[in-house]
């Protein structure tokens, strides 16, 4: 049996954002693979897979917690004191 797998064994560990693969490639990467980056620790980029709709979530639901604290400090600022 022939395998076409030959990966060294320095980048077999590593974070993948330093894998030559990964760096090689001059495209953009999609909102998955920032948050599967992001909660893995920049160790692996597939890890909430190729549906879209789950990196849609995470950005929606960070953009509403900024928006949420916006509106919370701008009406209950003026009452404290």
């Amino acid at each position: 049996m022939k395998t076409d797998f030959n990966f060294p064994g320095k980048y077999l560990m590593g974070p993948v954002v330093f894998r030559p693969s990964f760096n090689e490639q001059s495209e953009d990467i999609n909102a998955n693979q920032a948050w599967s980056l992001f909660f893995t620790g920049g160790q692996e980029d597939k890890a909430l897979g190729f549906n879209t709709e789950a990196g849609r979530f995470f950005t929606n639901l960070l953009m509403a917690i900024a928006v949420t604290g916006i509106i919370y400090s701008l009406f209950f600022s003026s009452n404290i004191g």
